[in-house]
């Protein structure tokens, strides 16, 4: 009888993955709360362009690519989470399917995410090295500390995943 049961709550493990689909759906909202929020900007931008200082224009276009990454960010993580952990999207015939998505697997996200919160990070400091007259040299210095500190962080889940594929590789050639 107990094989019967652990059955049932192997089943029951499995279809829990379904929970997460209300996390990717609110993904999804808060995507298109940095549509609006990008749109409001570049309204600003466009509005107030003769307002505006070379600097000041610099420092909004910097925001919209900022949020235009944070965007492909949650696209990444709706998109590649929903396919690697909930359940497949049957896009292969579909012409607009990312090719990233052909291959797309836990390590394989992770490095991704992780390259795009570097450049998330870049474009944030970017912004705050153009604005440094403003800033403190605390402030300023906290935020290399974090963007040296996503550099390393990624470098390492590269190099971890590196090693784990050609761990598995190995093992494969063995059998």
């Amino acid at each position: 009888m107990a094989p019967r049961y652990l059955g049932v709550l192997g089943s029951f493990m499995f279809w829990s993955r379904w929970l997460q689909a209300p996390l990717y759906m609110g993904l999804i909202v808060a995507q298109g709360v940095y549509v609006y929020h990008f749109l409001h900007e570049l309204w600003h931008l466009v509005t107030h362009t003769t307002q505006l200082g070379e600097t000041d224009i610099m420092l909004v276009v910097l925001g919209l690519i900022d949020v235009v990454m944070i965007a492909n960010l949650l696209l990444m993580v709706i998109v590649g989470g929903y396919e690697t952990f909930v359940s497949r999207l049957r896009l292969e015939a579909h012409p607009d399917r990312p090719e990233w998505l052909s291959h797309v697997n836990a390590g394989v996200l992770k490095v991704k995410l992780a390259m795009a919160l570097i450049g998330i990070s870049s474009i944030h400091l970017l912004k705050s090295f153009i604005n440094a007259p403003n800033m403190t040299s605390e402030t300023l210095k906290w935020q290399v500390i974090i963007h040296v500190t996503f550099l390393l962080s990624a470098l390492a889940m590269a190099v971890t995943d590196r090693l784990m594929m050609a761990n598995t590789k190995h093992q494969a050639e063995a059998v």
